[in-house]
């Protein structure tokens, strides 16, 4: 079936025109970014949303926090706070955001902290004398300039496949990834072979200061609650339902398939604000809720804890490439 949004192009057009001399003005100094003498490593993506940005600055702090102080600044979408906040393990998720609420409670002596204006944001952490800032979704924020750039594209939606808004979900150009240190393509096939890594690689064409990475989704094999575990095997339709409020549920939905496992599915927008109507639904069901990782942060205090499951992820590098990624980014911080 055609795309309909497609008719929608010669607003792309304008759009192409707007986001481009943006970013002219920005590459042409004109326009003020702003850089810091600290390590700054900026994680986002061209596409909109489901590329899978939270693995990958968990990933990060997993890797950093040990040998270095970290901090970690979002926007706190859909948070109901305004401005600087620092983010604490005992917050709700509508003051914090589900995501860096998701990243406190995992790392909790790392600095979390959300905030809009990204040079705002900085400035604050800056007094707690961190080693390396990490921002979530900063790639189209070009009045901070990070001094690493990672960005991520999802299997099977390239965003050198994708049109820009309206059109299609491209933020902005293409042309755009030019910008980054190293381009990851998230949520691949464990399998992925080296013939399908190489038809990829020709189509992004990164540049020769550019690496190309390949990271798929990898499933706990437990779900877990407040105070208990189960094993994911033993999670059955009749005791479990799904409930997802994340941009793209499909690789979730075709794990627990390849498991075995087709759970009522009721499905929400990204990063949803439950009311409180929803949640008196959920609470009447007659099963266990099994959800995501992000929705558990949203769900928990509403939810009572004997019906509240989650299945976490972590992203895992393909074809033996981990220890090159991780050499980049300490090359770059140890350089700093």
């Amino acid at each position: 079936m055609p795309n309909p949004r497609k008719l929608l192009f010669p607003f792309s057009v304008l759009y192409h025109v707007v986001t481009g001399l943006r970013n002219k003005l920005y590459d042409k100094g004109i326009l003020n970014s702003v850089s810091y003498d600290l390590p700054v490593i900026g994680v986002g993506n061209l596409n909109m949303g489901g590329t899978g940005k939270s693995p990958m600055i968990e990933y990060l702090l997993k890797m950093l926090h040990k040998d270095f102080k970290v901090a970690s600044l979002s926007r706190g979408y859909k948070r109901e706070s305004k401005g600087f906040q620092l983010v604490e393990t005992d917050q709700p998720a509508a003051r914090a955001g589900d995501e860096p609420l998701q990243f406190k409670n995992k790392f909790p002596e790392v600095t979390v902290a959300v905030d809009a204006d990204r040079r705002e944001g900085i400035r604050e952490l800056q007094k707690f004398s961190p080693d390396v800032i990490l921002l979530d979704d900063a790639f189209q924020h070009r009045k901070v300039k990070p001094g690493f750039y990672i960005l991520l594209t999802a299997y099977g939606d390239l965003y050198t496949d994708d049109l820009l808004l309206p059109a299609g979900n491209l933020r902005e150009s293409s042309a755009g990834a030019e910008r980054a240190d190293i381009i990851i393509v998230t949520k691949c096939p464990s399998d992925l072979s080296s013939e399908d890594m190489k038809k990829i690689r020709e189509k992004i064409k990164p540049g020769s200061q550019q690496d190309l990475f390949f990271t798929s989704i990898n499933y706990s094999d437990k779900v877990y609650s407040h105070k208990d575990e189960r094993l994911l095997e033993d999670v059955s339709v009749a005791e479990y339902c799904l409930v997802t409020g994340i941009a793209n549920p499909k690789p979730l939905l075709e794990y627990l398939e390849a498991m075995g496992i087709s759970p009522e599915h009721f499905k929400f927008p990204d990063h949803h604000n439950f009311s409180e109507k929803e949640i008196q639904k959920l609470q009447q069901l007659p099963k266990k809720i099994l959800t995501t990782e992000k929705d558990f942060m949203r769900l928990k205090d509403r939810i009572r804890n004997e019906q509240l499951y989650y299945l976490p992820i972590e992203m895992e590098f393909l074809n033996d490439r981990k220890a090159k990624f991780e050499k980049r980014i300490l090359d770059f911080i140890n350089k700093k």
